[in-house]
């Protein structure tokens, strides 16, 4: 019989074998190795690698999950309470108002169709639509004053994201931390993406881009279903000791190719990153089996429910994945669900109703795991809704247009304060009237949690130092903090 036919080239091999590497693996191993082969030429050459870095003072932070609500989740229905908006419903609203669709645009005020309740011993009303959040108020910090200046969608979440609004092309938030403080894990990404199965949010790739960094920094998406990396084991007839030979066929080529390229210091990383995929095999098995929770932590997170299973999979998943030492998750939606202008009154309940429980959840376990205090939480979209209505004729069509004045995120652990209520919004709940928070305040007070200052978490391109809140106006929120 002839012999099989060996690939001519290393990454021919993996490709071809059959080890059981993973796509996941592969996709990490590959932008380790691009990253380290192409190192940028700048005045100074920034860190090619994940391995843990220091931070500049002790941290309180050392992972953090992001569940991101695209489309702009209505404050005044859900966190803002505004009793003169329900007094006044029906009214012509006499300020000014920049409306997104002006040819259904309306003054007529809106008053919440929701009741809101005070809760916990820290007092704060939320919406009847969050009544397992309602559970964790005193674990969270709830910024009543996020502002953007702009309404629109991609401008404003290129800015929570990137630093400024609008601008293609910078690296995303979950690419700074990586860069500054690199991996606690080095057997899984230091930055994951946990996608929707209805397919990617609004401005799609662009959410977790590592824009001018190297693409180490990037995001790494999992599938958003099972199985959520393809080939992550070997076939039977390629496992175990058989597949040890193929890793030490592959180190041997590996020298082979060093020893012709003499000089390439870089090379030997690069070379044994390819070990890397191995580990990944053992670790992202293991962080992606939600099968060794117990029957009470999935019913904790709404597993046992339609209408939260996937999205408390996900919250799960997160909570394994910092767990095992990833530094960032993020989680986003399929398109732009909270983005309600139209019926907001059954479209605002049926996105609540998959997302509450699992993000509550999310917040309890790491509580009840000890984990709360070094894992910061961060819920919140890109923009917030006015206080009209946006025309539909009939009430029950009744929505809302963007509005990026003034709205609501909330923070959990990490170092915030829990129970706080922070920032205030208009009577109306259209413009911050007190202790405004704009997206670059947001990741320069996210990046102190860390213990970083984020002026001095430089990358050099374009021959200046990059930072990320691209110099602009950016404070820490000290109030926010224990």
């Amino acid at each position: 019989m002839d012999s099989p036919k060996v690939p001519g080239t290393r990454r021919q091999f993996l490709q071809q074998t059959g080890m059981g590497v993973g796509a996941l693996a592969l996709q990490w191993m590959l932008a380790q190795e691009s990253a380290m082969a192409k190192p940028p030429v700048l005045k100074a050459t920034p860190p090619s690698d994940l391995l843990p870095r220091k931070p500049h003072f002790e941290p309180r932070a050392k992972a953090m999950i992001s569940l991101f609500q695209h489309g702009g989740p209505s404050h005044m229905d859900l966190t803002d309470p505004k009793p003169e908006l329900t007094k006044y419903d029906g009214t012509d609203y006499t300020g000014d108002i920049q409306f997104s669709f002006v040819n259904e645009a309306s003054k007529k005020l809106l008053g919440s169709p929701f009741q809101f309740q005070k809760h916990g011993q820290c007092g704060m009303e939320l919406s009847e639509l969050l009544p397992h959040t309602a559970g964790v108020v005193d674990d969270l910090c709830m910024i009543r004053s996020m502002h953007t200046g702009a309404n629109g969608h991609e401008v404003s979440i290129r800015y929570f994201h990137g630093g400024i609004p609008a601008v293609l092309g910078r690296p995303t938030f979950g690419s700074w931390l990586t860069y500054a403080l690199g991996s606690e894990s080095q057997d899984l990404p230091a930055f994951m993406v946990l996608a929707d199965p209805g397919g990617h949010p609004v401005d799609g790739a662009t959410n977790w881009s590592n824009g001018f960094m190297p693409s180490m920094f990037q995001g790494t998406v999992l599938r958003p279903k099972e199985p959520r990396i393809f080939n992550l084991q070997p076939p039977p007839h390629l496992a175990g000791e058989f597949q040890r030979q193929n890793l030490d066929f592959l180190q041997e080529l590996n020298q082979k190719h060093l020893e012709s390229h003499p000089g390439e210091s870089d090379l030997e990383a690069r070379i044994a990153s390819y070990e890397l995929a191995a580990r990944m095999q053992t670790a992202a098995t293991d962080a992606l089996d939600i099968s060794q929770e117990t029957a009470a932590t999935h019913t904790m997170y709404g597993l046992d429910r339609p209408e939260t299973r996937e999205y408390g999979t996900r919250c799960l998943l997160a909570r394994r994945l910092v767990e095992r030492g990833v530094r960032f998750v993020q989680l986003f939606h399929s398109g732009q669900p909270w983005d309600n202008h139209s019926s907001i009154k059954t479209g605002l309940t049926s996105i609540c109703k998959k997302t509450d429980q699992p993000a509550a959840a999310l917040v309890a376990d790491l509580r009840q795991r000890g984990m709360l205090d070094s894992t910061l939480v961060h819920w919140g979209g890109e923009i917030g809704r006015l206080p009209v209505t946006q025309e539909h004729g009939t009430p029950e069509k009744a929505g809302r247009d963007h509005n990026g004045q003034g709205f609501s995120i909330w923070l959990a652990g990490g170092g915030v304060r829990g129970g706080l209520t922070y920032g205030k919004t208009d009577d109306f709940g259209h413009h911050v009237i007190e202790n405004k928070v704009t997206p670059n305040d947001f990741q320069a007070t996210v990046m102190h949690l860390f213990g970083l200052n984020h002026e001095e978490v430089v990358y050099p391109h374009g021959n200046q130092e990059q930072i990320i809140t691209a110099n602009r106006p950016a404070q820490v929120v000290h109030d926010l903090i224990v």
